[in-house]
């Protein structure tokens, strides 16, 4: 057996098909992370007691098939490798969910309301699953170098901005435009096309990625074994943590976005306003991650930062209005999204290194399994955001489609403002304990293809 170069120069076409499957992943996960809630509520007519608690038991869900769908990617066996093939089945059949969970039935009773949002969402997660974490791992198989996957990573960061971007200003529009005035038609028709965007977009990654770097054939380990070996791998651990607490303010603040803009602002068209204020700064925020990574050499290091200034630029946010204080509340919009935009491609660049980090240490390579539970701490960070939303909105008297009392506008006032940047702030702390820097990573890198070396020989 011939021992593979994996230190390897990824072509542009690969990188740019890796990116795109982040816009898939985007027009699916994304549009339900910004919308889903607030399409529950206000045009499904479901309580949001319900719909805390579905987001509550959803992360038990993930509990159960983000591990299993991690460790049936890495036992694939494929011609084509081990984790594109997800992207070509999986893709398609989770768009088809993604349809009918907007799919609303207001006439229903609150019970078969309630069953039928379970069904479809929990399904949804699964097939979303069922892509997103072999596409998150396929980036570690597809070279060792850690340059080269800072620059992989930047291409999927920078496209991802651009795909949030493109939801956020063209969907609220959308709604109107599609449904005729019927926002339960409007949502139906966007499933359909963003559906078919993340299916189309996935199947192009798989038909232009490579996968070079081996996990060794005959591993069978015991979900006892890969824990064990996890808990060792620090790097990992800190990467999981930061991953939690990225859920956690992300898509708390993305479900509270809409309803800051209709009930705080007064317009939710300004939602799509804000969006657009925000694109390019996504982009250059993106982009920027591989000159701070120079600078610091520690990816850890550079989240760190991301994290801190997209903290404070939040927290002053607080002071500012759309209506009253239009150019300075965009300013700071801009900044936040640049910064968090950095951040968002340093978080996910951590991980395929963490991988090798246990490799080096425990001997053991399991990268979906691994990438499992990167996903599922993101998850039950998301979970948590949205839910502890809807139950304090529920607590305070929030009532769909009509003006909030008090209590509700200063909750979801905070929940776009003071809440997230003080979340954001914690993890700039935690991130700053990763250790993990180039010159290490390549020593490591280095000390496992010399033991791979002297095993073959």
């Amino acid at each position: 057996m011939e021992q593979r170069n994996t230190n390897v120069k990824v072509p542009l076409i690969s990188k740019i098909a890796y990116g795109m499957g982040d816009v898939g992943c985007n027009f699916s996960w994304m549009f339900v992370g910004n919308f889903l809630m607030i399409f529950y509520t206000d045009v499904f007519g479901i309580g949001m007691g319900a719909v805390a608690g579905l987001m509550l038991f959803s992360r038990f869900w993930d509990a159960i098939n983000d591990p299993v769908i991690g460790g049936l990617s890495d036992k694939t066996y494929t011609r084509w490798g081990r984790y594109r093939p997800w992207l070509l089945i999986a893709a398609p059949l989770t768009a088809l969910i993604l349809v009918l969970t907007f799919w609303a039935h207001p006439d229903w009773t609150d019970t078969s309301k309630i069953v039928y949002m379970a069904v479809t969402y929990c399904l949804l997660v699964l097939g979303y699953t069922c892509v997103n974490i072999p596409y998150g791992t396929l980036c570690g198989a597809m070279t060792q170098n850690i340059e080269e996957r800072a620059k992989i990573n930047t291409f999927r960061s920078v496209s991802a901005m651009i795909a949030i971007g493109v939801i956020n200003i063209i969907t609220v529009p959308l709604i109107s435009a599609l449904g005729g005035g019927s926002d339960q038609r409007g949502y139906l028709l966007i499933a359909v096309i963003y559906g078919c965007i993340f299916a189309a977009c996935h199947i192009f990654c798989f038909s232009k990625t490579k996968e070079v770097v081996d996990i060794p054939e005959k591993q069978k380990l015991s979900l006892k074994t890969q824990l064990a070996a996890v808990i060792k791998n620090r790097p990992y651990v800190i990467a999981v943590a930061g991953q939690l607490l990225f859920g956690l303010t992300l898509y708390g603040r993305n479900a509270d976005a809409l309803y800051y803009f209709t009930y705080v602002e007064g317009d939710a068209a300004m939602f799509s306003t804000y969006s657009l204020f925000i694109i390019i700064p996504s982009i250059v925020g993106a982009a920027l991650f591989p000159a701070v990574f120079r600078m610091t050499g520690n990816k850890g290091r550079a989240a760190a930062i991301f994290a801190l200034l997209t903290g404070i630029s939040m927290l002053v946010l607080y002071f500012f209005s759309a209506a009253d204080t239009p150019a300075m509340f965009y300013l700071l919009s801009a900044l936040s999204q640049f910064f968090f935009s950095g951040f968002n491609t340093a978080i996910y660049a951590i991980i395929p290194d963490c991988v090798e980090y246990g490799e080096w240490k425990t001997g053991l390579r399991n990268d979906g399994f691994q990438y499992a539970f990167i996903s599922l701490g993101n998850k039950v960070g998301m979970a948590i955001g949205t839910s502890l939303l809807a139950a304090v909105l529920e607590m305070c008297g929030y009532v769909a489609n009509q003006p909030q009392n008090s209590a509700v506008i200063s909750v979801i006032r905070h929940s776009f403002t003071t809440i997230p940047g003080i979340l954001w702030i914690i993890t700039a702390a935690v991130l700053l304990l990763y250790r993990l820097n180039k010159a290490t990573y390549n020593k490591i890198v280095a000390d496992i293809q010399e033991r791979k070396g002297a095993e073959l020989h």
